[in-house]
């Protein structure tokens, strides 16, 4: 019986080699695409892993990377990188654009069936290539409610689904705020979902490292954002029943 696949795959991004985890499911033929899109730290077995899980339901599935292949355990490191980051526009979407090459590169992906999930810094570059007028499906996003240049959320093309834990107090009720008269004003379809209790990367389990303040994981919001990211997906970009791994 055939089973689904994985390999790194390197490509060039940001002025530095990015590896990415790519997941392919079993069988032959095109399959819908999903961008998997890590926190600030970087990809880590814990977005290997849900790569591997979107391939098992049929999906071909990029944990996509953004420093070079390096997981950025030191909290100073990581904000000294991703706060620039996330205040160019550019920057994000030249890491989400060059990801997505490696996509619609895949001979099993069907480049017109391609959506973008991410959390933290890879949810931002997803929300990003929605404002770039990119032809996504669905874009879900977990404590990402990040807004962009005025204007420029018309171009998104797809629902916007997006979760944030209730006590986040990085995404704190006036982000929120923000990032939904953002989505209303340009006419997307977007939803919200508000963990109650949860804080800052709610559904990422404990890390043996220091980490910035308002972070903890929550086990039961954090099963459930993951079947909300399935739904988005099973409504958006469904896999047909016969070709599921």
């Amino acid at each position: 019986m055939m089973t689904m696949t994985t390999r790194a795959v390197a490509y060039p991004a940001d002025g530095v080699t990015m590896i990415g985890h790519l997941a392919l499911p079993a069988g032959i033929g095109r399959r819908p695409a999903v961008l998997l899109g890590p926190e600030g730290v970087g990809p880590s077995d814990v977005e290997h892993r849900r790569a591997d899980a979107l391939a098992e339901l049929g999906y071909v599935a990029l944990a996509f990377d953004l420093h070079g292949g390096r997981y950025l355990s030191d909290p100073d490191e990581m904000l000294a990188r991703c706060l620039p980051l996330l205040a160019d526009p550019g920057r994000m979407r030249g890491i989400g654009h060059a990801a997505l090459d490696v996509v619609r590169a895949e001979p099993r992906t069907d480049p017109d069936r391609i959506a973008a999930i991410g959390y933290g810094t890879g949810g931002a570059i997803g929300l990003e290539l929605g404002r770039d007028g990119v032809n996504l499906r669905a874009i879900g996003t977990v404590n990402a409610l990040t807004t962009g240049r005025p204007g420029e959320a018309a171009r998104i093309r797809c629902p916007v689904w997006a979760g944030v834990g209730s006590e986040d107090p990085i995404m704190p009720p006036a982000q929120r705020d923000a990032f939904t008269a953002e989505m209303q004003a340009a006419g997307v379809d977007w939803r919200l979902t508000v963990y109650g209790g949860a804080l800052h990367a709610f559904h990422h389990p404990p890390v043996d490292h220091p980490t910035v303040p308002g972070v903890g994981f929550h086990p039961q919001h954090a099963r459930r954002a993951w079947r909300d990211v399935l739904a988005l997906l099973a409504e958006c970009l469904p896999v047909p029943a016969e070709l599921r791994a």
